[in-house]
């Protein structure tokens, strides 16, 4: 039987990528989403991956709704914590309201996806945990407090996780992916993103791929020997 990989945010962009790669790599996948109906359905029909809708910010529905992933597919033994939102906005412009979207959707979300599935790792000797980051968690970026910040904290949280998981057969990493040609960032203006590709040493946007097959690595048997790491996969936009 197959191992069971739960991505969040899975069904768009990054996360779909994600999804197909541990696909294609034997892994029998589950993605969460949370509010495009009609995007879920296609890609449910399209990959024949599971989609459940809820809220990841959300503790006590990510544990039920863990419980339930569970008892339909199985036991997960990978997951991805790809979940993110933007609200962008300077500082003395930014609501409380999208400061806290940010940090729950992006980095508290993180938490309650790991508390729900942690033990059963434990139990069972063998855990992968990949989190999605950011770029711009590592660098900042103006009018984004709230995104890296939330970004930021992913790094932290995966080094300190990494440590209790270690002696229990669980890695912990984080990708902290640049600029993406997802269809957010190829919706920005196309004067904006050529001073943004000018940026970036290697000349062009990263695709989604480029992010899923990095985690297929770091979920792999191979990996089994990294841990607390982030890997930037950016370009040599930020070597950090």
């Amino acid at each position: 039987m197959s191992r069971v990989a739960l991505v969040t945010g899975g069904t768009r962009g990054i996360g779909e990528a994600i999804c197909l790669a541990l696909k294609d790599a034997g892994y029998t996948v589950v993605a969460t989403y949370a509010g495009n109906d009609e995007a879920a359905q296609k890609f449910a029909a399209d990959t024949g991956i599971a989609v459940y809708k809820f809220d990841v910010g959300n503790y006590e529905v990510c544990q039920a709704e863990v419980a339930k992933i569970e008892s339909e597919v199985g036991p997960v033994e990978v997951l991805i914590n790809n979940a993110g939102i933007t609200r962008d906005g300077t500082m003395h412009k930014m609501t409380f309201e999208q400061w806290n979207q940010v940090i729950q959707t992006n980095l508290t979300s993180c938490f309650n996806m790991c508390h729900a599935v942690l033990d059963g790792m434990r139990e069972r000797g063998f855990g992968r945990i990949v989190n999605i980051g950011s770029i711009n968690g590592q660098a900042g970026q103006y009018g984004q407090v709230n995104y890296a910040a939330a970004k930021s904290g992913i790094h932290g949280f995966t080094k300190a996780l990494a440590q209790e998981g270690a002696s229990r057969g669980i890695t912990v990493n984080a990708i902290a992916p640049g600029y993406i040609a997802t269809e957010m960032v190829r919706a920005v203006p196309e004067n904006v993103l050529e001073k943004i590709v000018a940026r970036i040493p290697v000349g062009r946007l990263g695709e989604a791929s480029e992010i899923a097959r990095g985690v297929v690595f770091l979920t792999s048997e191979d990996a089994g020997f990294i841990t607390g790491s982030t890997l930037s996969i950016n370009g040599g936009q930020h070597m950090y």
